[in-house]
């Protein structure tokens, strides 16, 4: 193994100082102004982009009413366009009775007045556009709020030509619900209309009643709406909930296992109703008649399964339903660990239509990964950011990046049920807190509410490290999470290796996860240590002849032919085989 010029420096360096200290070292420092992304203007442009969940109700507040909104978004779109974001997807921003923060939609055609007008949406695509960042909306699928017209029409008689847009049963003869079927936000999936005296079924919350995608009106209706915001400008749709858009007809009690969860329901496999064969058909179709209509404009599935066998469903058997089923799997995982992960990365990486990657792990329904995982003794949460950062953003395929993660903001958990604001918190309560830790306003800089907005109470209060963990105070930081993020973009956006191959290399290691990026002439190697002890990897173990140069490095130092890694310590090198 040979050592480049660079990275001979890099290790004179090293033994002049402790592991701790030199372990912070970036060498590459971030970039003054983010590179452009030479593909945006491409139809495949999210095939080198990252996309980045913008949760309105807490990005920012403009009108200082405790409420983040549309124009606080477009108000911070030059830091969006700093960060090397291609795409923002923003969680829903229709009219709704919040019953679930936006998702029971009341109008699909529509925004809700306390995040702004259907006129600041158009701004906010203008001023994207400007700046090279595309705007994706949720689309939620499966399911209405109680309050959208639809439905007040589908309750109001068995015969009202809306009924049949939604699913209604007759009791069984002792007047409870006609199967077992539960909802995930706790209780019976079904309930009883009083007037017309049938259930109607909903997945989720009792306000969230479940669409009847058999019905062609349904469907019909639905791709209206789709198209309503894609010739506004709109560049596609994350899909919400794509699992449970069907069930079974016959209605089938489903599997009841020992145990009962948050809500004291006994659990059950949802195995009659989620992931049935006509969601495929259905996205397909959505795909074919109202998406591939305008170039460049993609789907992302909100796709929790439990491997890459079962995640290559999504993308069609031609790659025509999703462009980017997400591979929500990793946050699923109780732990990281670098045999889980290599095997998982190589199920998407080598799926059977050759789908395009896309990885996420964080999201407004999840802890955020900083705070999720065990801390090994010396490390901090920091460390955690660094780690899964460099992960998401060396992987090969589309990253979806959550609001804050890029500053390794962690979950602020209410302490008390009286603060709690989500149901599902509020129904199971302590041991299932709801997601509000997870939703706490963006922390841009150390003033009133961490420059969220001038001073009213926000609707969930900020994290209480907001001055030190906030845009301002780490972009003056060489050392943040946030540079690190910005190093790593940009060398997504410059580096040739970066479009290229994965392959994973020292295979056997059961602590550093070892893989390298291919293209264009260059490789990258990437180690990151997901064990709670240190690591040494031999260079000469990851297929590497020469180390030409350090990229990012973070608790990660190379000595004499070896990358000694501390617990969640990252090495990024440019290498030669």
């Amino acid at each position: 193994m040979r050592v480049g010029r660079a990275a001979l420096l890099s290790v004179a360096f090293a033994a002049l100082l402790p592991v701790a200290a030199h372990a912070q070292a970036m060498l590459q420092p971030p970039p003054k102004a983010m590179p452009a992304n030479p593909n945006v203007d491409q139809n495949d442009w999210y095939k080198t982009g990252i996309i980045y969940e913008v949760y309105p109700r807490s990005f920012a507040d403009s009108n200082n009413d405790g409420i983040g909104d549309i124009p606080g978004i477009v108000k911070h779109l030059d830091y969006v366009q700093s960060l090397g974001i291609d795409a923002i997807w923003m969680t829903p921003m229709f009219p709704s009775p919040q019953a679930d923060f936006g998702y029971d939609v009341s109008d699909y055609d529509n925004v809700d007045p306390q995040f702004g007008t259907v006129a600041d949406v158009d701004q906010l695509i203008a001023q994207g556009k400007g700046r090279g960042v595309k705007v994706l909306l949720d689309f939620v699928v499966n399911h209405t709020s109680d309050q959208h017209p639809w439905f007040l029409q589908s309750k109001s008689s068995r015969t009202n030509p809306y009924r049949d847009f939604y699913i209604w049963r007759d009791p069984k003869a002792d007047g409870s619900p006609p199967n077992n079927w539960a909802s995930i936000f706790g209780g019976s999936a079904w309930t009883l209309d009083p007037k017309t005296k049938q259930y109607y079924y909903h997945f989720f919350y009792p306000q969230q009643p479940d669409l009847n995608w058999r019905n062609p009106k349904v469907e019909k209706a639905m791709f209206d709406a789709a198209e309503w915001w894609l010739k506004r400008g709109i560049y596609g749709y994350r899909l919400d909930a794509v699992d449970t858009m069907f069930e079974r007809t016959d209605l089938k009690d489903n599997t009841v296992y020992p145990g009962v969860d948050a809500f004291g329901v006994p659990n059950q496999d949802h195995v009659n109703n989620s992931k049935q064969p006509e969601v495929h058909t259905e996205l397909q179709r959505l795909r074919q008649m109202v998406i591939d209509k305008y170039p460049g404009r993609i789907l992302v599935g909100e796709t929790w399964t439990s491997d890459a066998s079962e995640l290559v469903q999504y993308y069609g058997p031609r790659n025509n339903e999703l462009q980017l089923p997400m591979f929500l799997n990793l946050i699923s995982l109780p732990a990281l660990t670098a045999p889980d992960l290599r095997q998982r990365i190589t199920g998407v990486e080598t799926n059977s239509v050759g789908g395009w990657p896309s990885f996420a792990l964080s999201n407004h329904d999840s802890r955020r990964a900083a705070s999720r995982y065990p801390l090994p003794a010396g490390a901090s949460t920091d460390d955690w950011a660094k780690i899964t950062g460099a992960l998401l953003l060396t992987l090969r395929g589309t990253p979806v990046l959550y609001y804050g993660e890029e500053l390794g903001m962690v979950n602020n958990d209410p302490q008390r049920i009286e603060d709690v604001q989500d149901v599902i918190g509020k129904k199971g309560w302590p041991k299932e807190k709801g997601r509000d830790g997870e939703r706490t306003p963006m922390q841009w800089n150390a003033s009133t509410n961490a420059g969220f907005n001038t001073g009213a109470k926000p609707w969930l209060p900020v994290a209480p490290d907001y001055k030190t963990r906030n845009v301002v105070a780490e972009s003056a930081d060489p050392h943040s999470v946030l540079n690190f993020y910005r190093t790593l973009i940009a060398l997504r956006r410059t580096h040739p290796a970066m479009s290229g191959d994965w392959k994973a290399v020292d295979t056997d290691d059961k602590q550093v996860l070892a893989y390298q990026r291919s293209g264009g002439g260059k490789t990258v190697l990437v180690l990151l240590n997901l064990d709670s002890k240190p690591a040494d990897v031999p260079v000469e173990k990851t297929d590497t002849m020469e180390i030409v140069q350090p990229l990012a490095i973070n608790r990660a130092l190379l000595i004499s032919g070896s990358v000694h890694l501390d617990p969640l310590g990252v090495y990024v090198a440019e290498i030669t085989r």
